[in-house]
């Protein structure tokens, strides 16, 4: 199917992350289409050994790349002790992420991460902090992390973080679904949550750490494209194993499929784990490769980090200064 290029209208609310594709209405599930993915593992893991090192940026070419990795980043606080000033203070940082010196040095006018990603009581500070920034708020919801909480709860707090200002909805999925092989209350579930969300974006937790096999992450990708999701997320960051680059690429694979069965964009976001520079460049190039340039801007693709804009900050200031800065000197991420 050729791929076009279109706008949709702006949408209803301006803090509504602009976009420049329609957002993706669903089809109906198509059981046969789930039953027939499969993942071959080692061919996975094979193609991903390679990665680091296909593409290898240096000098402006990494600068370029990493100011590229910031405008994609979701900057996040998800801890019980979060306070309104860390959000206020993390907010602070989503509007200006790097040194406003060193983008000065690399003739950078303006910079903003991609969203700020924190828990339903801190919706809103953070609106209040970002206000004029073009920065969105994105909340996790549905009884993040575990997504045990009753059916009725989990959509009512869609309900409440939207009304509270949040612009995008990082839910949870029921990972119980997808061990049982029950496609149809997966659906059913993906399905109510962006009900739910109204204008506001949905992006799909799959957990991917708790799903055992690259094929129930295969299925699960398309299921809860199929019901509608904006994006699909690797993780909550709080499993033992979260984003790695053999469950990227069986899920970009996914959006990849759909997209030429559809026409329908679908984001991606990896999170957990993300902590380096250079492992925001693998990561970009691995988008490149599979889903190419178009997937490369914020209303596509995103990590969910904390403390990947510190390392990216640092490395920025070493392309400009020619040496390496303390890492204590960037705690901000």
């Amino acid at each position: 199917m050729p791929r076009t290029e279109t706008r949709s209208p702006a949408p209803p609310a301006a803090a509504l992350p602009q976009v420049s594709h329609p957002r993706n209405p669903g089809v109906p599930l198509d059981l046969g289409w789930i039953g027939q993915a499969r993942v071959n593992r080692p061919a996975v893991e094979r193609r991903c050994l390679g990665l680091p090192g296909r593409r290898s940026v240096k000098g402006a070419h990494q600068a370029a790349w990493l100011l590229r990795a910031v405008r994609l980043i979701d900057l996040t606080t998800l801890s019980g002790d979060d306070t309104r000033g860390r959000v206020a203070r993390l907010c602070a940082k989503a509007r200006q992420p790097v040194r406003a010196d060193l983008l000065d040095a690399l003739g950078v006018e303006r910079l903003t991460t991609g969203a700020v990603c924190v828990y339903h009581e801190m919706i809103a500070p953070a609106v209040a902090a970002l206000e004029g920034s073009g920065v969105p708020v994105a909340a996790v919801s549905t009884g993040f992390p575990a997504g045990l909480s009753p059916f009725a709860t989990r959509l009512a707090e869609i309900e409440a973080s939207v009304a509270a200002g949040a612009s995008e909805i990082d839910i949870v999925i029921s990972r119980r679904h997808v061990l049982t092989g029950d496609w149809q209350a997966l659906y059913d579930e993906v399905a109510a949550f962006r009900a739910a969300c109204g204008a506001a974006h949905l992006k799909a937790i799959l957990a991917t750490g708790e799903l055992g096999t690259l094929t129930n992450v295969a299925r699960a990708s398309l299921v809860a494209m199929m019901a509608g999701a904006d994006f699909i997320k690797t993780s909550t960051g709080k499993e033992p194993v979260n984003a790695t680059l053999p469950v990227g690429l069986t899920m970009v694979r996914a959006i990849r499929a759909y997209h030429a069965a559809t026409g329908h964009r679908v984001g991606f976001k990896p999170a957990g784990g993300i902590s380096k520079a250079k492992d925001a460049l693998t990561w970009l190039a691995l988008i490149k490769d599979e889903l190419g340039d178009r997937w490369l801007r914020p209303d596509l693709f995103r990590f969910g980090a904390s403390s990947l804009l510190g390392d990216i900050e640092r490395q920025i200031e070493h392309h400009v200064t020619g040496a390496y800065s303390a890492a204590w000197r960037h705690p901000m991420g």
